[in-house]
């Protein structure tokens, strides 16, 4: 093989539709537009949700529910997983930070502990919010819990 045997792959390399060079072309005349109006004139884009004059979809769907941009959500742990993410990741203090570090939430979310379940670690706990019976729990079990 030398470099002027060296060809592009067979059907890689196609012809190039030249629009609009006369009939011999056989894309002359209108050039593939159809006929006359305003989408066979140059500069044409039709606006967004445009259905060719058919009642676009986001006019024919209702309205519906509303979106609260106050709403706080929050990453949530029950007691009963707690003691698996313990000794899974090694974790000495159950913090955004260690949480973070292990991949268990993002940079930015915020940490609520639930009472589902049982825990046996006596670990410090820094979390945003805490449930009565998730707190107790913690409490019994020797953990210290401190809300951030």
């Amino acid at each position: 093989m030398q470099l002027h045997n060296l060809k592009p792959a067979e059907g890689s390399v196609k012809k190039v539709k030249r629009i609009g060079r006369g009939e011999g072309s056989g894309h002359g005349g209108t050039s593939t537009r159809g006929n006359k109006g305003q989408q066979g004139r140059t500069g044409y884009q039709a606006k967004k949700g445009h259905e060719g004059g058919q009642m676009p979809i986001q006019r024919r769907m209702p309205k519906r529910g509303f979106k609260n941009p106050f709403r706080v959500d929050y990453k949530v742990f029950n007691l009963g997983q707690i003691d698996f993410f313990i000794e899974k990741y090694n974790i000495t203090e159950f913090t955004p930070e260690v949480l973070y570090i292990n991949g268990l939430i993002n940079r930015t979310d915020m940490i609520k502990i639930l009472g589902n379940g049982e825990v046996k670690a006596n670990i410090t706990f820094k979390v945003s919010k805490i449930s009565a019976k998730a707190k107790e729990a913690l409490l019994a079990a020797g953990a210290t819990v401190e809300l951030i």
